[in-house]
């Protein structure tokens, strides 16, 4: 399933936007997001794009409010439930800033981030769940995850995402992973 970082069965896209892990990082965190390129408008490349630097700053008014962002995440969930890659689970990539999870900081150095197509405060389709619990069991086949958080979480009082319309017990159900795993209250920031 896996070749050195990369999951077979996701669209591969390289970003530009990583780094090497620091040595001894032990990979034991996933981190879910949300995005959407304008805010709420699904469906286009805009992050792709945004992830590989060749997003059209003046194409939107809101990119402008973002310009000459250099992020990525390892993987990104489309509406429909598609599957892209954009760095090797082997790397580092940058995704969730300042932050902080589990007595560590700077949690790009130690985690797996993960991108839903969406927004905060609204729903996420079957789809995503369905991609989402498949990822999360692949990546622990080859990474001792012991921790699923949300960017809200690790970066307390700074980001939102996935907000309030992600179905955490959902995502529980469907992984059957023990409630330690999760945070204590996923509704509320970590």
């Amino acid at each position: 399933m896996w070749e050195r970082g990369w999951y077979r069965f996701a669209r591969k896209l390289n970003s530009p936007n990583f780094g090497q892990r620091p040595a001894g990082a032990k990979i034991d965190l996933i981190v879910l997001h949300a995005i959407s390129l304008p805010p709420g408008q699904y469906g286009g490349d805009e992050v792709q794009r945004l992830f590989t630097n060749r997003l059209d700053w003046r194409a939107h008014p809101y990119f402008a409010t973002i310009e000459g962002a250099m992020v990525s995440a390892h993987f990104y969930i489309r509406r429909s439930g598609e599957l892209w890659q954009f760095v090797s689970c082997d790397d580092r990539a940058w995704h969730a800033g300042i932050s902080q999870y589990r007595g560590r900081e700077n949690c790009n150095d130690d985690s797996i981030g993960v991108e839903f197509e969406g927004v905060d405060d609204a729903g996420f389709e079957a789809g995503q769940y369905e991609t989402a619990a498949s990822l999360c069991a692949a990546i622990a086949q080859c990474y001792p995850v012991a921790h699923v958080a949300g960017h809200q979480h690790i970066a307390k009082g700074r980001k939102s995402d996935p907000g309030s319309g992600f179905d955490w017990d959902q995502l529980q159900r469907a992984l059957a992973w023990p409630e330690e795993f999760f945070p204590a209250d996923p509704a509320q920031p970590g």
